[in-house]
């Protein structure tokens, strides 16, 4: 059987008349969204993920972004939460003409819900200390050794996380070796595990609604 080339359906980059800026932590998920939804007017240009460690950098990244950018598309959309910049990016993004993020402090957010999130947070999740699909993957590197530094200081474990009482994993995807990695990394910090599947959240939908 012959398939079209819409069964084909790639992302490629270049083509686009949207032009998405976002953390490097959610270039697969973005990706995967555009793949699966066979979304044609999307670029896509990532910051450097381990900038979450350094969120000063953020901001004035995403203008040098912008301004490479202008006059080559339609529209630019910025896919970050505030992220620990204390209203960095959303000063930036207002200077450059009032550029579009999506709405939420941080990827947990809007991965479960920003409402449900921040609900969350003001009760049972107050002690919760959160993983992602690009975390969980990734966690012995950036968080592990890079955040916290505890291949180093180990003895700092229970000073870091003295007030946590449980690890939670935001899905993304169904997969068995991310789910086996964020339960290790969880006995690793000493604390309770539970998984909540989210999917895409509100990343699917901010993307989606460029689409119209």
């Amino acid at each position: 059987m012959d398939i079209s080339p819409d069964d084909r359906f790639e992302f490629r980059r270049g083509a686009g008349r949207v032009l998405l800026i976002a953390c490097g932590a959610l270039g697969r998920e973005i990706v995967d969204l555009i793949e699966l939804n066979r979304w044609r007017h999307f670029d896509v240009e990532c910051l450097p993920a381990i900038w979450h460690n350094t969120p000063q950098k953020i901001p004035e990244g995403l203008r040098q972004k912008i301004r490479a950018a202008k006059g080559k598309y339609e529209r630019i959309l910025v896919a970050y939460g505030d992220c620990g910049t204390g209203g960095g990016i959303d000063k930036v993004l207002a200077e450059e003409g009032g550029i579009e993020r999506i709405e939420g402090p941080h990827c947990y957010a809007f991965f479960s819900g920003n409402a449900k999130f921040a609900a969350a947070s003001e009760g049972e999740d107050m002690t919760v200390f959160y993983l992602t699909d690009y975390l969980a993957r990734h966690f012995e590197k950036l968080v592990w050794s890079g955040l916290l530094g505890l291949d180093r200081h180990p003895e700092l474990l229970a000073d870091y996380f003295r007030y946590y009482t449980k690890v939670v994993y935001l899905a993304q995807t169904n997969d068995p070796e991310l789910d086996a990695k964020a339960e290790a990394a969880a006995a690793k910090l000493g604390l309770a595990y539970e998984r909540r599947a989210t999917g895409y959240g509100e990343l699917s939908e901010f993307m989606q609604a460029s689409s119209s």
